[in-house]
């Protein structure tokens, strides 16, 4: 009831609800486009929200991602091309039922099932968060350092094949959060003699060319072909025959948001274990799975938008982003002064009804532009690499300097978008690197005041791991290393 109240005032807000359309809009264009990727949006759109007030920024934010997310099944139902990785799954039936004429029916269910994925993991969020704040504000600083520790374990296991390669770029990221002013010797650190660096790293800059420019050199590196549009045609499809398949999405959801709320985990695992799922529950199917069930569909996209109200927990109450998106968003949150965390739903209760009031009202968005506007986009889906890549670079730099007028941002944003385009080519994640640069700082200052409150103590080793939560902390961050080698992975497989 509490939570009803406290969104209310939101629902019901024109001037509100006009930036969560405008985000919404948007997410559904750049999401639907192949080369381009809501976190690349989000990224932008740091950048462009900078001055804004901090509630349209999350209001358009909001928009964005949840209908970035559902957009992706776009073209990848259309031109068999994900426009998200989370969407991959949707290819494996969308395309084949499109192919056979019924593109109109794969969208209709594309749509519904992510509007139902998003708004369970929304509700669960909302009922969540204030139980785990709870445990969360029992914390003590070496428990805030074990918790991001293990996020970036987690992270740089399940972004990449190789753990390994996932680890060396969380810390990459932590290596560029240590550069400026040490806050405890108040010395540079790390600038190499460079003025402009003694403040630290610019996120957003870092975050514009990771996601932004990378994206670009990337698409330019691999000459990606224009896909072919199957055509949209009209056709009947009874609710009726959409909603048979709700009660088996409940299942779907439920494994989203739980994957959700796994750090690093995300949509495309989620979407892939929903769907092993849906082909062992589903006895008789449309069709066979993978020739254009629509029992696929309904599986991967209630996955994949359940877990965005799944990632926006661990991000909200500890700090500790669920994707690559919400770590996007974390950075907005510190961009804009907010402190997510255990104390954030008692010191920033108003930001976290705005987000899940952004993100509701979002999801009636999704479905009014995915049952009316998406059908008629199938022109914009196959814009033309040569007009499209250009834009972004131009966009990447306006909003790489429109933070703080600095040509050095610009520059700053070049050197990351290199970065993050060697670190694709060799197989390294750039969403722990992300991670690592905004959790980086958070890590530093907290096991610094673990070690400086422990050494006033009889056993310095027991004041700092010799709590419970400190124990379990420690035990999952070392099961989330070894569970990745060799020895481990047949350990748990066993288990």
């Amino acid at each position: 009831m509490q939570t009803f109240q406290g969104i209310l005032p939101f629902l019901i807000n024109p001037r509100f609800i006009f930036f969560v359309l405008i985000g919404a809009v948007s997410g559904l264009f750049v999401g639907a486009i192949p080369g381009l990727s809501v976190s690349m949006a989000t990224a932008l759109l740091v950048s462009i929200t900078y001055t804004w007030q901090t509630g349209d920024a999350m209001a358009t934010i909001m928009g964005v991602y949840v209908v970035g997310v559902f957009s992706g099944a776009l073209s990848a139902i259309l031109i068999n091309i994900p426009g998200a990785p989370s969407s991959v799954v949707t290819t494996l039936d969308g395309y084949p039922l499109s192919k056979s004429g019924n593109a109109y029916k794969a969208l209709v269910y594309a749509t519904w099932y992510s509007f139902i994925g998003s708004v369970f993991g929304l509700v669960v969020m909302g009922v969540m968060a204030g139980p785990i704040t709870t445990l969360a504000l029992r914390f003590h600083p070496m428990d805030y350092f074990l918790l991001a520790l293990f996020g970036l374990t987690t992270v740089g296991g399940l972004t990449s094949r190789n753990f390994s390669k996932g680890l060396v770029s969380a810390c990459i990221g932590i290596f560029f959060s240590l550069i400026g002013m040490d806050s405890v010797m108040g010395t540079p650190r790390l600038t190499m003699g460079i003025q402009n660096l003694k403040a630290g790293v610019p996120t957003v800059p870092a975050l514009v060319g990771l996601f932004g420019f990378a994206e670009v050199l990337s698409v330019v590196y691999q000459g990606i072909s224009d896909g072919k549009v199957l055509g949209v045609h009209q056709e009947k499809v009874p609710l009726r025959e959409v909603f048979r398949e709700f009660p088996r999405s409940m299942l779907y959801c439920l494994i989203g948001t739980f994957v959700g709320a796994l750090p690093g985990a995300g949509g495309p695992v989620a979407s892939f274990l929903a769907y092993g799922q849906a082909k062992r529950i589903v006895k008789h199917p449309s069709r066979p799975f993978g020739e254009g069930a629509v029992e696929g569909i309904v599986a991967s996209e209630s996955a994949n938008n359940a877990c965005i109200g799944g990632a926006l927990i661990p991000m909200l109450t500890l700090a500790i982003p669920g994707d690559a998106v919400t770590a996007i968003i974390l950075s907005v949150f510190y961009i804009h002064g907010l402190q997510p965390g255990p104390t954030f739903l008692k010191t920033g209760r108003v930001h976290f009804y705005e987000i899940l009031a952004g993100g509701l009202i979002a999801c009636m968005f999704l479905l009014l532009l995915g049952l009316l506007v998406a059908p008629r986009i199938s022109k914009v889906i196959n814009v033309p690499k040569r007009i499209l890549l250009p834009i972004v670079v131009v966009l990447c730099v306006i909003g790489a300097y429109a933070c703080n007028r600095r040509v050095f941002d610009v520059e700053l944003m070049f050197f990351f978008g290199i970065v993050g385009f060697i670190l694709r080519r060799r197989g390294f994640p750039t969403a722990p690197v992300t991670l690592g640069l905004v959790l980086g700082g958070m890590m530093d200052s907290n096991f610094r005041r673990a070690v400086s409150l422990a050494s006033t103590t009889p056993n310095p080793l027991v004041s700092m791991f010799g709590r419970p939560i400190t124990i379990i902390l420690l035990v999952l961050t070392i099961a989330a290393i070894l569970g990745q080698t060799p020895a481990g992975k047949k350990l748990f497989r066993k288990a």
